[in-house]
């Protein structure tokens, strides 16, 4: 017998949550099978087998949330072992391990009813089916779950469900949402009844609540200074477009964040005092980084996530443009893995796509900077004492002090804006 364990799926994970099962008791298990989604503090991630046998038993619920190393099914693998505390056929239906005080036989049911509704915690199955996203997003719009019918697998309410809803339904909705509103926050309302905000809370998922620990503690904790620089990219917008009609038809396109990464990664090549981390070893250390992998912030469902494109300036343009597609795309399913989130050693926040001109971004630690771009804006400039229009872009680079100093950081930004200002450097 063999006992399956919250495994560790990340470098800051310390506990998960179960998001789906995709095997039940009884069901056979080979290895590489799809065992179960795990919500870590990252990232909606898939769990394999790794041994073959019988799923006798799934200890954590879907739903429910522990710490890593904690046992949450177990397997037959035909060796006859028992396990130590339960013996469970195929064919029965898992037992509620974790709330042992709240299993009632059916006889007894009406009377336990009353005691569960004077404040014992409500059982895991009644509640219905879904992910942590779906609930996540049921919370978001207000929408009752329990007055929701899934198509999903076995009744599971999916996305689709609750988009279905909010399409079809708009008008229920909108009174469904305001009749349950005082329901959800009775507590609230009657602790502070002069608050005129009408808030609605919205609990933080791991994600989440793993982002802000992480941005509070680098906001606190590192000494940064921001430098702010702009290049014309009139020349780099004009390869972009050649580049993109060249490769029409191999579904190659080319962005221009995919041009900043190359031109980023290869100016940290030059500079690899920039491509650094902080450690507090000893009297504190400057780590610098033989390779150089650059993160990228994407905004997914869950919040602010940062896959890295590794060896960034080693990589071909349409290599990092390949990889980065693909890793935006699974960010927005929540399918990027612990190992695309890891090891990044510079990050860039490209908010120019909204139109934003410039604004300047918080560190990701423990890596030594990070550079907030703006979007490409039309500009009067002196040329030979004449007025001409030039398209610039505007980059701030914000900086942990305790590596990297002003002089640093502006030949850094100088190399760089060298490269956007001559593109066929960056793609040689």
């Amino acid at each position: 017998m063999i006992d399956i364990f919250m495994p560790r799926l990340s470098d800051t994970m310390t506990e998960g949550a179960i998001a789906t099962w995709h095997k039940k008791p009884g069901d056979s298990v080979a290895p590489g099978d799809l065992l179960v989604e795990i919500e870590t503090d990252k990232a909606l991630m898939e769990q394999e087998a790794y041994d073959a046998g019988i799923l006798v038993e799934i200890l954590v619920q879907e739903g429910e949330n522990v710490a890593i190393g904690t046992p949450i099914a177990r397997l037959d693998n035909g060796t006859g072992d028992k396990p130590v505390n339960v013996s469970l056929s195929a064919a029965s239906p898992p037992p509620i391990v974790s709330h042992p005080e709240v299993i009632v036989s059916a006889a007894n049911q009406e009377m336990a009813a009353p005691v569960r509704g004077a404040g014992v915690t409500d059982q895991q199955p009644t509640r219905p089916a879904a992910t942590p996203l779906v609930r996540r997003l049921a919370r978001e719009r207000s929408i009752d779950l329990t007055m929701v019918e899934g198509t999903g697998p076995g009744g599971r309410i999916v996305r689709a469900d609750l988009d279905a809803l909010t399409e079809n339904t708009n008008t229920s909705l909108q009174v469904e949402t305001m009749v349950a509103a005082p329901v959800m926050f009775e507590g609230a309302v009657k602790v502070n009844t002069t608050d005129t905000r009408e808030p609605r809370p919205v609990p933080f998922d791991a994600i989440r609540q793993a982002l802000a620990a992480r941005l509070t503690e680098s906001s606190t904790t590192i000494p940064a200074f921001t430098a702010t620089t702009s290049a014309d990219v009139a020349e780099l917008l004009s390869l972009r477009a050649r580049i993109n009609q060249a490769y029409a038809e191999t579904g190659v396109k080319v962005s221009v964040n995919d041009l900043l990464v190359r031109a980023v990664a290869l100016a940290l090549r030059v500079h690899p005092g920039v491509n650094a981390s902080y450690a507090a070893d000893g009297r504190g250390q400057t780590l610098l980084h033989g390779r150089v992998h650059i993160g990228v912030a994407v905004a997914s469902p869950a919040g602010l996530v940062v896959p890295v494109i590794r060896d960034a300036d080693k990589a071909a343009l349409s290599a990092i443009s390949t990889t980065a597609r693909d890793l935006v795309a699974k960010a927005t399913g929540r399918k990027l893995t612990a190992l695309e989130m890891s090891d990044g050693t510079f990050t860039i926040s490209n908010l120019g796509m909204y139109g934003i001109e410039h604004f300047t971004a918080i560190i990701n630690p423990p890596q030594g900077a990070i550079l907030a771009v703006g979007a490409a804006r039309d500009e009067f400039t002196l040329v030979d004492g004449n007025v001409v229009g030039r398209k610039r872009l505007r980059y701030t680079l914000t900086a942990d002090h305790r590596i990297i100093d002003g002089a640093l950081a502006a030949q850094f930004l100088a190399t760089l804006t060298e490269l956007l200002e001559n593109p066929l450097r960056i793609v040689a």
